[in-house]
């Protein structure tokens, strides 16, 4: 069965996973036959972080995803500038914990 140039997909989103959860470390593993990129928030002094959310992609769609991501990147660097690798931002050594002593 052939797909119509202008048919529509229609998606929907229950109320819990449109709020989301953030995440700020993404650890991607591969096989022969699928990607795996699991989201993790990692919070500062706290020695254990949990998975938030697992997505498992063939490898044609994680390429699909890593190219969509890069022209979106782009675009946002557009309106609103560049944005900086972590490396040179200067996050201070206490990252909103306690202060660090030797």
């Amino acid at each position: 069965m052939e797909q119509q140039p202008n048919a529509q997909l229609n998606i929907e989103i229950s109320e819990e996973m449109a709020e989301g959860s953030y995440a700020n470390l993404a650890i991607i593993t591969h096989s022969h036959a699928e990607f795996v990129v699991d989201f993790v928030n990692v919070m500062p002094g706290t020695p254990k972080s949990k998975v938030k959310s697992r997505i498992i992609l063939t490898p044609m769609h994680a390429k699909k995803l890593m190219k969509a991501l890069a022209e979106n990147i782009d675009r946002y660097e557009l309106a609103n500038g560049s944005i900086q690798d972590l490396e040179q931002v200067e996050l201070p050594m206490h990252f909103g914990g306690p202060t660090p002593q030797a």
